[in-house]
Order: structure tokens, then sequence, then C-alpha cells
């Protein structure tokens, strides 16, 4: 006979861990039924909207900026932009003062393709989230809390 396992949690519904684990699985798919027909992985799309708000506020982006602007891991990017630059999503130029660095700018397929995706994944969070109603700025307060209180010890 095994041993007991003790758990903190009586039931895996107990746990908020466990909860958003589900959440977030099913979320991923409902992003992903609405980004394929647009030939974007999520991870693709989360970069593309971080480089269009980069891009408001100047016009020498650099893949450090995107990076920064949506927590990855610079290698990570530098790889999935390639892959835009690939499908023709955006373009990589020479930075005016800085060698080393590159400036990435949508093209107008990408600028097309993002319009159509953030319609698409804002329809969806709005379908998917619908249950929470008008508490959807206190959950996302909450999520906001948890991820600055969190990325600190990470």
């Amino acid at each position: 006979m095994s041993q007991r396992i003790e758990f903190h949690f009586k039931n895996p519904e107990d746990s908020p861990g466990f909860l958003l684990g589900q959440l977030t699985l099913l979320w991923q798919r409902k992003q992903k039924r609405v980004l394929d027909p647009l030939d974007l992985t999520h991870t693709q799309f989360a970069l593309l909207c971080a480089l269009a708000w980069l891009l408001r506020e100047s016009d020498k982006v650099t893949q450090v900026d995107i990076a920064m602007q949506s927590n990855a891991d610079r290698m990570m990017v530098s790889k999935v932009l390639r892959t835009l630059e690939e499908k023709q999503f955006i373009t990589r130029q020479e930075h005016p003062t800085d060698t080393r660095a590159k400036t990435i700018k949508l093209t107008p397929e990408g600028e097309r393709v993002l319009q159509k995706a953030i319609v698409s994944v804002e329809t969806a969070d709005l379908e998917f989230f619908n249950q929470i109603g008008t508490d959807v700025q206190t959950f996302n307060a909450t999520m906001a809390a948890l991820i600055k209180e969190n990325a600190k010890k990470a």
C-alpha cells in the first residue's frame, strides 16, 4: 500500500494554482483558434502588439525594447522576430546610431494582420471572460498586482 499523500488543499478546485493552470490552458486554446487562421502564434501576436505599442512612442524600436515591453527572453524574441520577418510582417533595418541594434517596423501586411488579430483576440477575450461581468477591472487589477509582486521574486 502506498503512502498517503497530504495536500494543503482538500480538492484541486480549492487550489488557485490548479484553477489558474486550467483556465490558462482553456484560454490558450481559444486564442489559438482565433490566431491560427491569421498564421500567428500567441507569442508572435504578443510581440507584434509590443512592437505596435512601442511604435506609438518612437520610430526606432529595437529587439531589446520589444523584449523589455513584453517581459520576454531576448533570444526567444530574436527567433520570433526572424519568423515574423520571413512572413513579411516586420522589417529589420540598421539602427541609425547603434551599430549592434536593428530597428523593427511593421510592414503594411503586418499592420493588416495585426489589426485583424487584435479584433479577433479582443472579441475572444470578451467572450471568454464574460462570466466576470462588471468585475473585470477588479480581476485585471488583481492579476496586475500578482504579476508585479511575483516578478520581483522571479
